[in-house]
């Protein structure tokens, strides 16, 4: 029974940890990678459609994605989206293709870009704390049912105290690339 609530925790964890790596992945290091636009979604016939749904991305060079949509009467809407998302980004249309410049990230832009690296990062740690909290808790309804003793569950509670470290440890380490990425010119 502890056994499964450890590892259920752990495992929990570690998805924590991989929509981590899917945020930090999101933001941009200066280079061009068809990811950027990964979150982005256009109204299509009345529904919410990811962009790679409804246009192929391609990296022309380091500094520019090009997005040509299947449907001619979704250059709009496609264009759009790319403008209102929370990327910065100011797509110019020829005909069906859409090219998305990726500007040069200032010295601001990137303590604006560490700024949400760093929220990230405390999402991060809320939700795996939030996952050791329904843990113990779990424990502690385990002792009040008398289905394990005291010492057993102050064990296991210093056991996933433990899987919580490491995990806050993976966060911290992560984030420090990801800085260390952003700041290199």
């Amino acid at each position: 029974m502890i056994d499964e609530i450890r590892q259920d925790a752990d495992s929990r964890m570690a998805k924590s940890i991989e929509a981590l790596k899917g945020e930090l992945g999101k933001l941009r290091t200066g280079r061009a990678h068809t990811s950027l636009l990964d979150h982005i979604t256009v109204e299509y016939y009345g529904s919410d459609t990811p962009l790679s749904q409804v246009a192929a991305i391609k990296v022309e060079d380091a500094r520019t994605l090009s997005v040509t949509p299947w449907e001619k009467n979704m250059v709009e809407p496609v264009e759009r989206a790319i403008m209102t998302s929370d990327l910065g980004l100011n797509p110019a249309t020829a005909g069906m293709v859409i090219r998305v410049p990726l500007p040069p990230l200032t010295e601001e832009r990137r303590k604006e870009m560490i700024k949400l690296v760093r929220h990230e990062g405390e999402k991060a740690r809320v939700a795996i704390r939030n996952i050791r909290r329904d843990a113990i808790q779990h424990l502690k309804t385990l002792l009040k049912e008398k289905e394990i003793g005291e010492d057993e569950e102050r064990r296991a509670q210093e056991e996933i105290q433990k899987v919580t470290d490491r995990y806050i440890q993976q966060v911290e380490q992560l984030l420090q690339a990801k800085e260390k990425d952003l700041m290199t010119i």
